[in-house]
């Protein structure tokens, strides 16, 4: 058993390797133990390969209040690894950002392998040893005290202190099994039930395979529930923005930041949606424009005339719904008819059956109560010498780099603990 460290990092995930390096950095002998073969397995599909490495909000309070009621427990972690220093981390060590649409920054090189090398070199640059493949199957503890860490392999490593940064349940390829939630609650952590969030969702109506790979722009989707109390649906959340249509269901911004919401009320009745292609008119400044078009347009059929409507691929879709002959002429469209198009075009309903699992999932909500952590240390309030950073915690934000940001700044703030005085 060795026992020649001040910290062991079980995780090489983003919060991982930045506490690791920032604890090294301020002289500590760190041990980064990670069980696949390759660090930062997750951070490499982060954003499609993009990775989407922080959000632009600079204020601090805005900031705060993406990550909801549980937001504010973020503070002190911001104020020690604020978006500023995430952007200044990687700037100083050669990879440039640029900042897009939503504040969402990326590398100007859109490449995450250029952000994993920068924090793998910033790993061996203040001597981090890392072992990969590094399975921990037991955390021995005692009195409120870790005493060592038992890899799969049989080897035990002992240190001062330990972190715990083994991120949530979703992408269990990349190595997020859960692993960490299951040692935590032997110790005596309360865990937050962890659900799946920023997810897709798969709907009912089987055409929707024909839609697979449409991207949708400037719509607003809204999201309805009935129950037992609620027959006609009442209106639960909306978003305006993009959506994208899978093989069995709808992905994109929109619906990812209303996956976490839409489960929870699947679970209490039927939920389905609605797609306003057109949300900037009203139905009856809409039935205007659609008249106008219809007039310019009154010796086509119907088939060939809303394309200055809605996307080519649902089109078809779109007239089978209305159950207008396609080949009818616009001008023998009558008033009734013009009413359901005006319909289709401002709620066009698609019922859901279910959010994809943690295998699709893009984080995890819930996971280490937030009250049994120091929120300025990032120390376990009920092991003496553990810290908690990451996902494992139950924190979780929307889409467009916040996820991450938290994983930097909570893991850059247990390398502060490691400050020689």
């Amino acid at each position: 058993m060795n026992s020649e460290f001040d910290l062991i990092v079980i995780g090489g995930g983003s919060s991982g390797m930045m506490a690791a390096g920032r604890a090294a950095e301020n002289g500590a002998r760190v041990l980064l133990l990670e069980k696949n073969e390759n660090l930062g397995v997750k951070l490499l599909i982060t954003g499609k390969g993009r990775c989407n490495i922080t959000n632009n909000e600079l204020n601090k309070n805005n900031l705060v209040d993406f990550y909801g009621k549980k937001g504010r427990f973020l503070f002190s972690a911001f104020n020690n690894f604020d978006i500023k220093d995430v952007i200044n981390f990687f700037a100083k060590r050669g990879v440039a950002t640029k900042t897009e649409r939503g504040a969402r920054v990326f590398p100007v090189s859109d490449k995450s392998r250029d952000l994993l090398d920068v924090l793998i070199n910033y790993l061996r640059e203040n001597k981090v040893k890392i072992k990969t493949n590094a399975e921990v199957k037991v955390i021995k503890f005692n009195n409120s005290e870790i005493s060592s860490v038992v890899l799969k392999n049989g080897d035990e490593y002992s240190a001062k202190n330990y972190l715990v940064t083994t991120g949530g349940k979703s992408y269990p390829l990349s190595g997020s099994a859960g692993d960490g939630y299951k040692w935590l609650a032997k110790m005596g952590h309360i865990i937050i039930e962890p659900k799946p969030a920023l997810c897709s969702i798969i709907i009912k109506e089987p055409w929707i395979k024909e839609l697979e790979g449409l991207s949708l722009k400037n719509v607003q989707i809204n999201i309805f529930q009935t129950n037992s109390h609620v027959k006609t649906g009442k209106k639960v959340d909306s978003r305006f923005g993009e959506a994208l249509f899978t093989g069995n269901g709808m992905s994109g911004p929109i619906i990812l930041d209303m996956s976490k919401n839409i489960g929870e009320l699947l679970a209490s009745g039927q939920v389905y949606l609605e797609i306003d292609f057109k949300p900037k008119l009203d139905f009856k400044t809409l039935d205007k424009r659609l008249q106008k078009d219809f007039l310019e347009s009154k010796n086509k059929q119907f088939k060939n005339s809303l394309d200055q409507l809605l996307p080519k691929k649902i089109i078809p879709i779109f007239i089978k719904l209305s159950k207008i002959n396609s080949a009818k002429k616009i001008h023998a469209i009558t008033k009734e008819e013009r009413k359901i198009i005006l319909h289709l075009l401002k709620n066009f309903k698609l019922n859901i059956s279910q959010v994809s699992g943690f295998e699709r999932a893009i984080v995890t909500a819930g996971g280490v109560d937030l009250k049994e952590v120091d929120s300025k240390t990032m120390k376990s309030k009920i092991i003496n010498n553990l810290y908690l950073a990451g996902e494992i915690l139950d924190i979780d934000a929307p889409t467009g780099g916040y996820n991450l940001q938290s994983c930097w700044s909570t893991g850059f703030t247990v390398g502060e603990n490691f400050k020689t005085k």
